[in-house]
């Protein structure tokens, strides 16, 4: 299990599903007392017998419109639909200590004239968010506008706050003088780059998770119309328009009821490519659920109006029935898993594309889970996969006590999300640099799959390793170790912190041992793993933390030269009350002189926030 598979704010009531299975597909008969919904059916799980469900102490902190909206209309509506409309608000608001309000509203666009211009002569510094075509999340010096010598001065600018939030992981995107970036209740905001007022804000059906991906045009052509891509949690894909906003097109990438966008999506040569993922995994829990038909894959639309190109699946063969039933009568389906939820990195020369995949979801593992995967860029052919690991199924089934659902071999669920690094080596040929959470780093010739070498840093687990993401710079690659405990029963000497390496043989340059900065108050919500993914420019790195700190090292020895602890209050300029938590599944970009940051990630236990920061020289 990953982060990434969470059941959005869902998860925190995850025990409506595992106490009473039966209970979504009946009425309630009568109007209960919220102490008493939660006592019969939430308490066996959030009292802390379930290792990732939050205890019943955080739900004070996700706010009561994030409970209700789970229950009405997010992946828990089918344990919502157990329970009456009165009851499913009451709860929310005893659950959370808080009244709903009235109304929900989002912040609206607040930016004077002189703010809320588009600036032609600003086009995007990163391509998306691995900042590069090939994945390194290496921002060079012009496009950084930063040096090393700069990096201990850094200071925080301003701080914007995502109102109702409890999680910011929508990494920003920069263009044309604003940040694009996602929110937890669907809104997509333009923020403008020096002062964090808002240009326009757009609500979108879902969570936005993804980091939206905005179309370059050529410095200076005030006749560019760039548009703004991103994909949400109930699988649809969107353009806007990224000067005012306005809904261009709006796609769902793939038919099957549970899919769900989190890698963010790929822009290139008129065409999106967007990761398909899904909660799948999580509905199997459900010993009445049918397990198991998504098959993951990637999806390519006319970037212009949103039509599809081609669309191919991590496993090629087609779901079926196996006529054998689980234990509660349902049948059982085969094969199923392998989601794609890192953004795909692109080949130019070779005119290629890779992804990595997740666990299969059913017995036995699909030949391309846990794998890199080459698609041709032009019509969607599988090239070739290279299985890392096999015989990893996995689902919430064997989570909760080994349901109907578990699939037989019962995990490890090490997934390869991190996207694949397209790396030159100084020699002159290229490899595919690829971080599992196993705690594996490994390389890959991108002309047919080969295993060139692998090495093993750390104990790995369910959140990493290598969870989200690596960096490159030209000589070295850098790899985070998260190597968190969650369940108690990981083997081997845990490792935090990251390393660096040589992409040419995986021979470890150094390691930075994960500080321990949990303060006593914050555990055991804080944790010293380094799960986010990390970004370059030369002479430094940066790598976020599971304990809410951002932290800057020199690239050749890592020393540290910078830190900055974004676990706690701030004054924002939209006015709503902001605070930082663990950083969890995104990286800081850097561009135009600033660094920039989400901070917060509710989910098994994590601390909560709601706030993006801007860090510049002196704070100017």
């Amino acid at each position: 299990m990953n982060t990434n598979k969470e059941l959005s704010a869902g998860l925190v009531l995850l025990c409506l599903s595992l106490s009473e299975p039966g209970a979504a597909r009946a009425e309630a008969s009568a109007v209960r007392e919220p102490a008493e919904i939660y006592k019969s059916v939430c308490a066996a799980c959030h009292e802390g017998t379930v290792p990732r469900a939050p205890h019943s102490v955080a739900f004070q902190m996700l706010g009561p419109r994030t409970i209700l909206t789970a229950l009405e209309s997010g992946v828990m509506q089918a344990q919502g639909a157990a329970l009456t409309p009165t009851e499913r608000r009451t709860l929310a608001e005893y659950l959370a200590g808080a009244a709903l309000p009235s109304e929900h509203s989002a912040q609206r666009a607040n930016c004077d004239a002189a703010h809320s211009t588009f600036d032609f002569n600003r086009p995007p510094p990163l391509a998306g968010w691995a900042m590069t075509l090939e994945g390194t999340r290496h921002v060079s010096a012009k496009s950084a506008g930063l040096s090393a010598a700069d990096v201990p001065r850094l200071d925080l600018k301003w701080a914007f706050a995502f109102p109702g939030a409890t999680r910011a992981r929508s990494q920003p995107t920069l263009g044309g003088g604003a940040l694009y970036v996602g929110s937890q209740d669907g809104t997509v905001y333009a923020l403008d780059f020096d002062t964090g007022c808002i240009r326009f804000a757009f609500a979108a059906d879902a969570e936005v998770r993804s980091s939206p991906v905005l179309e370059p045009w050529r410095s200076g052509d005030r006749e560019a119309r760039p548009k703004l891509w991103f994909g949400d949690f109930k699988g649809n894909a969107y353009a806007l328009d990224a000067q005012s906003g306005a809904l261009l097109w709006k796609t769902r990438v793939d038919e099957h009821p549970r899919l769900t966008i989190t890698g963010s999506p790929r822009y290139y040569e008129g065409r999106l490519y967007v990761p398909m993922s899904s909660n799948e995994w999580a509905a199997a829990a459900d010993p009445a659920y049918e397990c198991c038909t998504f098959r993951g894959g990637v999806a390519a639309l006319n970037a212009a109006t949103g039509a599809l190109a081609w669309r191919s699946y991590s496993i090629p063969q087609a779901p079926q029935a196996t006529g054998e039933v689980n234990k509660a009568g349902a049948a059982r389906r085969h094969p199923a898993g392998a989601p794609v939820w890192n953004s795909p990195t692109i080949d130019v020369k070779r005119r290629r594309l890779y992804v990595g995949t997740g666990e299969a979801y059913t017995s036995p593992a699909a030949a391309q889970s846990d794998s890199v995967i080459a698609y041709d860029l032009d019509t969607g052919r599988m090239l070739w996969w290279h299985q890392s690991i096999a015989g990893d199924a996995w689902n919430m089934a064997c989570f909760i006590g080994g349901g109907p659902n578990c699939p037989v071999q019962n995990g490890p669920d090490l997934d390869i999300g991190a996207p694949p690094i397209l790396h030159r080596l100084p020699s002159g040929g290229d490899v595919l640099l690829i971080g599992q959470k196993s705690a594996d780093v490994f390389a890959l010739s991108p002309d047919d799959g080969r295993l060139l070498w692998k090495v093993k840093y750390g104990r790995g687990g369910f959140a990493g390793g290598v969870h989200w993401g690596m960096s490159a710079s030209a000589r070295t690659l850098f790899a985070p170790n998260a190597d968190t405990t969650f369940l108690g029963t990981e083997k081997g000497e845990p490792k935090p912190g990251l390393f660096a390496l040589e992409p040419a043989n995986g021979k470890i340059k150094w390691f930075a041992a994960a500080p321990d900065a949990c303060k006593a108050e914050q555990k055991p919500a804080c944790d010293r793993g380094f799960s986010p993914p990390p970004t370059s420019m030369p002479g430094v790195v940066f790598q976020p933390s599971y304990d809410g700190w951002l932290r800057a090292y020199r690239e050749t020895d890592g020393r540290m030269l910078w830190s900055f602890n974004t676990a706690r209050d701030f004054d924002t300029v939209s006015g709503e009350k902001g605070r930082g938590g663990s950083i969890e599944s995104v990286g800081a970009i850097i561009a135009d002189g600033r660094v920039v940051v989400n901070s917060g990630y509710l989910f098994g236990g994590r601390m909560p926030g709601n706030v993006l920061l801007v860090f510049s020289v002196d704070g100017k």
